[in-house]
């Protein structure tokens, strides 16, 4: 697998340098509102990236909580990492996209709120992980990370079902998209998943290493200065770095 990573780290590079081609270059232009539209190649794809990552954390903390297994709890602090990062990235590109196009950076819509609430409940999630030692915080997390997750359909499908200042969905609802559009969307979406993909790799097996060192040290301690430390095996929890 290791020797994987590195192929799959130029392929995500190159893939990700086409789709920048692709939505720059070859993507139409909207006729309404013109290149600034073409930050929907980078808002949506980020959008449905981190929706993945937390659906991912989702089944990772359910996984964690039946089983206790502690990869699975690894699995899901390294999603709501990057999930949050690229949920950032969507709540920093709508009012970019928004300024110009409505005329204000930000208005309490339905689905901006929504996004903002997800965003925070998932940032709350890790500030748990990072500053609660507690034997039980793996267990808390997981929970909260299942009413965060419940945020997430309420997200995508509230322009659906309330009028909000937000356009109504191209992709099905009765919407329309260039099939050139289309394509680019798609593109940009599977360069982003990969790169998501390969974060978390790394970042899963990092946090795996920072675990056994952890509990490495914590056995080393408990030994003493004149007894031998017990082989080091992944422990149960680790606050998130």
């Amino acid at each position: 697998m290791k020797r994987l990573f590195p192929i799959l780290s130029v392929i995500t590079a190159a893939l990700l340098a086409y789709a920048l081609y692709q939505a720059l270059v070859v993507a139409p232009t909207e006729r309404t509102m013109g290149d600034v539209q073409r930050i929907f190649y980078y808002h949506v794809p980020s959008a449905w990236t981190a929706f993945l990552l937390f659906l991912t954390n989702l089944v990772a903390s359910i996984v964690y909580l039946i089983r206790r297994n502690p990869k699975a709890d690894a699995v899901a602090v390294v999603c709501a990492e990057v999930g949050v990062v690229f949920c950032t990235v969507v709540l920093v590109t709508g009012p970019i996209w928004a300024r110009p196009v409505w005329g204000i950076w930000w208005t309490w819509d339905v689905r901006l709120t929504t996004t903002l609430v997800l965003w925070l409940i998932y940032v709350s999630y890790l500030v748990l992980r990072r500053f609660s030692d507690s034997a039980q915080t793996p267990m808390l997390a997981a929970v909260l990370a299942i009413f965060g997750a419940l945020d997430v359909p309420l997200v995508y499908f509230s322009i659906w079902f309330f009028r909000t200042q937000h356009p109504q969905p191209v992709i099905g609802g009765g919407g329309s998209l260039d099939p050139r559009m289309w394509h680019v969307l798609l593109i940009n979406w599977l360069a982003f998943s990969c790169f998501a993909f390969m974060v978390c790799w790394s970042r899963f097996r990092l946090e795996l290493l920072q675990r056994e060192v952890e509990h490495a040290h914590a056995m080393a301690s408990l030994a003493g200065p004149g007894g031998a430390p017990a082989k080091p095996s992944l422990p149960l929890h680790r606050s998130a770095s």
